[in-house]
């Protein structure tokens, strides 16, 4: 089925289109955005950020790649469209986080919350327990009567998972990963004005052990493999950029080098549907089989393992659809 692309519904588009109009586009948007998958680190990268986008260019030619977001730089749609591409650009969260943490600062607000609460909520409680049937097929014993020592088992099976969200934005679903009993955590945005606002919610709140850092998932400089990488929204952002396609197969190659043998990428989309999403890995699997030689770091491959299967479903030109899917992935 053909993807059924709402925006989420909680973007301002008045607010929006003043950004248009104002500090956004006066700092030249165009050049800011050309750059924006720049990464704000205190350490430098590993590889060279040219060479990146040319080997992914290379690849989107040769794989004659088809994206699964159908947005387009050079399409001439209403003004609704050329502001909700915005949001693949880091000038777009730049100014909306510098908004949004003066907003906490003066009232304690937390700011948007990608999807809504109650999606967040479902994903962190539908993650938690992939986690845990995950980490009690590795137990020799784990049938066991006892309540309270399947209970603490649980914490310590989920303490063993080392989390990263990436493209965390104001951090809430690292707490609400936290309240599920997820302990190392890890958190990752290009927007320092991000970063700064999780801090300080994440401080506010008493999550003092979630570590949070301004960098780019398609330029990342973390070394460390992660048992669970969250994505919520972060590859439909990267899909609204005019380089959208290529910067998506830049993605996936992160994401290969970021989530450990046998560990989980879930991802949350409100532009993709669960077999697009599908679709896109098969197209990543086969690249990555078809390379001649296999260079060292390069990650693993990734498979399906589930979905959420209890969002609200509508009618929509006779397909029945939902506003918001979330797939699990395992990298071999």
């Amino acid at each position: 089925m053909a993807g059924i692309r709402l925006p989420p519904e909680d973007i301002d588009i008045s607010q929006a289109r003043a950004l248009l109009t104002a500090d956004l586009i006066s700092d030249d948007d165009r050049s800011i955005a050309a750059d924006s998958w720049s990464i704000k680190s205190d350490y430098g990268s590993t590889l060279d950020d040219d060479q990146r986008h040319a080997d992914a260019s290379e690849a989107l030619a040769a794989a004659r790649f088809c994206a699964a977001s159908d947005y387009s730089s050079d399409k001439e749609e209403p003004d609704a469209e050329t502001i909700t591409s915005m949001l693949g650009y880091q000038s777009y969260w730049d100014a909306t986080y510098a908004d949004e943490l003066t907003n906490f600062r003066e009232h304690g607000d937390a700011g948007e919350v990608w999807f809504g609460s109650d999606v967040m909520e479902m994903v962190a409680s539908w993650t938690k327990g992939l986690c845990v049937d995950i980490s009690q097929r590795h137990l020799q014993n784990h049938h066991n009567d006892d309540d309270s020592e399947s209970v603490s088992q649980e914490d310590k099976d989920l303490a063993r998972w080392s989390v990263l969200d990436v493209g965390t934005g104001n951090g809430m679903l690292l707490h609400e990963l936290a309240k599920q009993g997820f302990s190392d955590l890890t958190g990752i945005d290009y927007s320092e004005g991000a970063i700064n606002l999780a801090r300080s919610l994440a401080n506010r709140d008493g999550f003092i052990g979630i570590k949070l850092l301004i960098d780019d998932v398609l330029e990342t400089k973390l070394e460390k493999k992660f048992e669970l990488v969250m994505d919520k929204g972060t590859l439909d952002a990267i899909g609204l950029h005019q380089d959208g396609p290529i910067k998506r197969i830049m993605y996936w190659e992160s994401m290969s080098r970021l989530v450990a043998p046998g560990g989980l990428l879930v991802i949350t989309s409100c532009n993709n549907t669960k077999e697009e999403l599908v679709q896109e890995v098969e197209n990543f699997n086969q690249r990555k089989i078809g390379e001649v030689e296999e260079e060292e770091g390069k990650g693993g491959l990734f498979w399906y393992l589930d979905h959420i299967r209890s969002y609200p479903t509508f009618m929509f030109g006779g397909s029945v659809g939902s506003r918001v899917a979330t797939v699990a992935f395992c990298v071999r």
